[in-house]
């Protein structure tokens, strides 16, 4: 997962009534795009620091290209 700042992190809930969770991303710790993300999710007042699991994508911000396949 390669990120910049601007792009949307989406976490889909894991059990079934858990709400999707999307944040915009503020920072970005790892080299060339990579995680840990600073992350201020929706409805929170302070940002948080995450690693994204497998589940989780991200949506582009607007203006900002697409990822080409093998860069995901």
């Amino acid at each position: 997962m390669k990120a910049a700042v601007g792009d949307r992190l989406v976490v889909p809930g894991r059990h079934v009534d858990d709400r999707v969770r999307s944040g915009e991303i503020v920072k970005v710790h790892g080299s060339n795009g990579a995680p840990p993300y600073l992350v201020k999710w929706a409805g929170q007042d302070e940002p948080a620091l995450i690693f994204p699991g497998p589940d989780a994508h991200l949506e582009r911000a607007p203006g900002r290209a697409e990822t080409t396949a093998g860069q995901a």
